[in-house]
């Protein structure tokens, strides 16, 4: 019989490359998660795992158990849910990790809905960039994630993963108002192409919409200044150190000192915006109703 908390190791082991960074992840010893594998091994009767000095990968029957792991990590969860509900149990908490605007966005206008229709429903906010957050709901960290695509994301098709889409948003060009562009009413990136730029760091997803967005007008940008707080970026923009792409929500409520927020010309790069949970999870009576309060939410934003 194969146990399932071996399983969540396997996964662990699968989704982060390296046994320490499991085991952290699980927040065991490296010992223990190399103990468990083996013993995952035994019982299945096949290696799982080929080990390296860069890490861990799977053998082909690693990849065939990892594949039945989802479905039954999946199914773990459904049943954790309907015995959930099934103790009228609508009360508890639930750990949300949000980037810093879907705070603002969604997350607190939903805390304040469910405040109102599910007050016995406790919800906690961590502050989690787009790209943290999806791992902390697959390490356990967490319960639900707003998150954004970004590249190396997983896809809607992912088996450890339920999704729900929140919005999409463009991004602005932001400029100082003296900029030669500025009182154009939008604008060509390609014109930007010899421009410094202000950007998030590597790592942030939207340092690679920025990225991406200028490729395809045809170009690379001339990164100069990176913050991953886009009140720094727009200052700095308006100091004349640069110009940059911001997305539209993030400037909703900034003070513009000495900018111009221009929209891009033809398609412009968006940000997709969505909620994600466990596999299985998405029917918990504690988790369903703070996803339907953030659906309800995003509904009501706008990016005029």
């Amino acid at each position: 019989m194969i146990d399932p908390r071996r399983l969540r190791i396997l996964r662990a082991v699968a989704d982060h490359r390296t046994v320490t960074a499991a085991a952290s992840a699980l927040y065991l010893t490296p010992s223990a998660v190399s103990q468990q594998l083996n013993a995952l091994e035994q019982e299945t009767g096949h290696a799982l795992l080929i080990r390296s000095g860069k890490g861990v990968r799977l053998t082909a029957a690693g990849e065939i158990l990892l594949t039945h792991t989802h479905m039954v990590l999946a199914q773990l969860e459904r049943a954790e849910a309907e015995l959930a509900a099934y103790a009228g149990g609508a009360a508890g908490e639930v750990t949300v990790a949000a980037f810093a605007t879907g705070i603002a966005e969604v997350v607190a206008p939903a805390m304040d809905r469910l405040s109102h229709d599910r007050p016995r429903i406790r919800v906690r906010v961590r502050d989690a960039e787009g790209d943290e957050s999806l791992p902390l709901v697959l390490d356990g960290e967490a319960d639900l994630a707003v998150a954004v695509e970004y590249r190396g994301a997983p896809g809607a098709d992912d088996r450890r993963l339920a999704r729900v889409p929140l919005y999409a948003e463009p991004f602005d060009a932001v400029l100082r108002a003296d900029h030669p562009l500025a009182a154009q009413e939008r604008v060509e990136l390609a014109a930007f192409g010899d421009s410094d730029w202000i950007g998030p760091y590597p790592g942030n997803p939207c340092h690679d919409m920025v990225l991406l967005a200028c490729e395809l007008a045809g170009f690379e940008p001339r990164l100069v200044h990176s913050s991953d707080d886009f009140r720094a970026v727009v200052a700095l923009a308006g100091a004349g150190a640069g110009v940059a792409l911001v997305p539209r929500s993030a400037l909703r409520g900034m003070e513009l000192r000495d900018t111009v927020v221009r929209p891009v010309a033809g398609p412009a790069p968006t940000r997709r915006v969505f909620a994600a949970v466990r596999r299985g999870a998405e029917t918990h009576p504690l988790i369903s109703p703070v996803l339907d309060a953030l659906a309800h939410t995003a509904q009501g934003i706008t990016t005029d």
